[in-house]
């Protein structure tokens, strides 16, 4: 964490903490912005999901990407952590698994801002699946 030395650098720091918070928890209407859903419960959390977090919130704000970055419960895809649930408005969730910082960002360059499919996503039918 960085010192803070002067009055700027206080509001810069205030600044900056509303900013996440608001792409944290702030929406008037939910279902016209982009919803990010971080599976933080145990087994999400142990394997880099608040990591994963916080590089949504840093790339989303960096990209001025209108959305609610918010954690959740388990997702039931634990051989998958850390899971990312994103929903564009008027679409279906999409889900994706295995997602690293990297990953995290090329989410919201990639799928959220360019609508390109990338890897690692968890098929709404994955319990339907025949081996």
């Amino acid at each position: 964490m960085d010192k803070i030395k002067s009055l700027a650098d206080l509001k810069k720091k205030r600044e900056d903490l509303q900013a996440n918070m608001s792409l944290r928890e702030n929406s008037d209407s939910p279902d016209k912005v982009v919803q990010i859903k971080v599976a933080m419960s145990t087994c999400g959390i142990a394997s880099g999901a608040k990591p994963v977090m916080d590089a949504l919130i840093d790339a989303c704000k960096d990209l001025n990407v209108k959305a609610i970055v918010s954690q959740t419960g388990c997702m039931g895809y634990c051989y998958a952590e850390p899971t990312v649930e994103v929903t564009k408005p008027g679409l279906e969730p999409m889900v994706f698994g295995y997602v690293t910082v990297e990953k995290a960002k090329d989410i919201v360059q990639k799928y959220i801002l360019n609508n390109e499919i990338l890897d690692g996503v968890i098929p709404q039918s994955y319990q339907s699946i025949d081996n």
